[in-house]
């Protein structure tokens, strides 16, 4: 089992958890009361810091409840946490909907997935190898 060092800025809030066994990112909360208008974004704090390992990522994603209840999703999704970053963790909130979306401190308002990272180097080449099915550079919409 993974250890994420997990720092709590805030002691009102509970620690973000997996719901379910078998779950695969953490819930993080809201620190503030907010309210995100119509076609509006906002950085929310969660009032929680990680200490991503090395080697590990950590990506805030939306939450599908709120997605689809309220239209209200992460705008840079997936939001990326380098393993070097130790600030507060924040989430960029985005309304889509027609109506005001009101989130209460300790609102579930996004997930926490951490996720393991190769080593990797980039090698220039003169030609890419073949790929394994014949899309090639076929682009956007290519597979119907």
């Amino acid at each position: 089992m993974l250890s994420v060092p997990l720092l709590q800025l805030d002691a009102g809030l509970t620690p973000p958890s997996r719901i379910r066994a078998g779950d695969a990112a953490a819930d993080l909360p809201a620190r503030l009361d907010v309210v995100i208008e119509p076609a509006c974004r906002l950085l929310v704090p969660t009032g929680f810091a990680v200490a991503v390992p090395e080697g590990y990522c950590g990506l805030i994603l939306p939450r599908s409840g709120l997605a689809l209840k309220h239209g209200l999703t992460v705008l840079n999704t997936p939001g990326l946490i380098d393993s070097g970053y130790r600030g507060e963790l924040q989430v960029i909130l985005y309304n889509s909907g027609d109506e005001p979306v009101t989130i209460e401190r300790g609102q579930r308002i996004a997930q926490l997935l951490i996720l393991g990272v190769p080593d990797l180097a980039f090698v220039l080449v003169e030609e890419l190898p073949a790929s394994g099915d014949d899309r090639g550079g076929a682009g956007f919409g290519s597979s119907g």
